[in-house]
């Protein structure tokens, strides 16, 4: 599996949530409303997710071993780091 192709939106407001972004794998399969999130240790990653009927959130879509989580967030952040220091230079 490659990712092919990530997209990231900045969220203007302030808050936890910096972005939302979108990966294509393969150039044949896309998983939408990927969160980059600034928690106390640094920026990580939430996948989709969907409140259930008991109040909690379920992931939609994830990857099922950490060595692919990993892959998948070290990918994403570095996309928001670039698309981050781009908006940036637009406010200036």
């Amino acid at each position: 599996m490659q990712i092919t192709d990530v997209r990231v939106r900045k969220v203007s407001k302030e808050g936890k949530m910096k972005a939302v972004v979108s990966i294509t794998m393969d150039n044949e399969f896309v998983v939408h409303d990927i969160k980059v999130i600034e928690g106390e240790k640094g920026l990580f990653i939430a996948m989709p997710s969907r409140k259930a009927g008991d109040g909690e959130y379920r992931d939609i879509a994830h990857p099922i071993n950490s060595v692919t989580r990993d892959k998948i967030q070290k990918i994403i952040l570095e996309s928001y780091e670039i698309a981050a220091e781009e908006f940036e230079e637009k406010e200036m």
